[in-house]
């Protein structure tokens, strides 16, 4: 099993990236793709039409997120902690996953470096 952690910055304040992290109509406008989020502790979440399922297990407003992602049922929880600073440029966004299967994690990080971080930043960049 592996960990990864990215630090990143985006133009946005820490509420709306939040926002679009937990909110299925945000999350829609910027993966341009089918999303549900049911944002409770507890409740589940499927970003990419199912490319990447999970639960959320505590939700701090404009602060914290924190999932569980499902791989398969033989993996351990991989817990992503999403974290939301306030920056003089709008957000820095710290992740940190942790219990990658080895297999899987050449394309986890793959997308969350050229997907998942990338729309983000880039819908942010075109509302300015």
């Amino acid at each position: 099993m592996k960990d990864y952690k990215k630090y990143s910055i985006i133009t946005a304040p820490p509420e709306d990236i939040y926002l679009a992290l937990t909110t299925e109509i945000t999350a829609r406008l910027w993966t341009g793709d089918e999303v549900e989020i049911n944002a409770t502790e507890g409740g589940e979440f499927s970003f990419w039409d199912g490319a990447i399922v999970g639960k959320f297990l505590e939700l701090v407003p404009s602060s914290k997120i924190v999932q569980q992602w499902y791989f398969d049922e033989d993996s351990p929880a991989s817990i992503v902690t999403i974290k939301l600073h306030p920056h003089k440029k709008g957000t820095s966004i710290e992740i940190n996953q942790t219990n990658i299967p080895e297999e899987a994690y050449d394309d986890l990080v793959d997308g969350w470096e050229n997907i998942y971080l990338a729309s983000l930043v880039d819908f942010y960049e075109e509302e300015d």
